[in-house]
């Protein structure tokens, strides 16, 4: 039972190993593809323009609310009860503003970023699996992954790019 078994593993190891050496599989820098793409650097700059156009808002009323509760708190001393406890709750609602509009400009950044980002992992994976295709390739798999099992097929990178039309 025992010579069964250990037949039985043999026989599996070769037909595995038999099975994956007839699978092609090549090796892709998605990132070095990613960064040619004339396409990913207009929308790396578009985002980064709407970032800091965001962040420059932010910090605009964020430094005017910082001001007026500066001026806020040196007046403290000579304002009425009444009057410190109002300050302070339009303090609060500036600081509440301000924490809404952190919120309003992420979610803005990330719908503007998976709207400009989805045409191009499109003509990406259109142009992998039409390399992969003309090529046989059973598998393309990301060469920096750090799931990557194996890289010991050929690189799909220069076809890739080839195909793109990316340098």
């Amino acid at each position: 039972m025992k010579k069964l078994s250990v037949l039985f593993a043999a026989v599996m190891m070769v037909v595995s190993v038999g099975m994956a050496k007839a699978q092609k599989i090549a090796t892709l820098d998605v990132a070095a593809v990613l960064n040619g793409m004339p396409e990913k650097k207009k929308a790396d700059a578009d985002l980064k323009t709407f970032l800091d156009t965001k962040q420059a808002e932010i910090k605009k009323k964020t430094d005017a609310a910082q001001t007026k509760f500066q001026q806020y708190q040196a007046e403290a001393p000579k304002k009425t009860a009444d009057e410190n406890t109002a300050r302070e709750a339009e303090m609060k609602k500036l600081g509440e503003e301000i924490q809404q509009m952190n919120d309003k400009a992420q979610k803005d950044f990330i719908a503007k970023q998976d709207a400009a980002y989805e045409p191009i992992e499109k003509k990406l994976n259109d142009a992998v699996m039409k390399v992969a295709k003309a090529n046989g390739y059973d598998y393309i798999m990301d060469a920096n992954s750090s799931a990557l099992v194996f890289k010991g097929g050929p690189d799909a990178t220069p076809a890739v790019k080839k195909e793109l039309g990316v340098q």
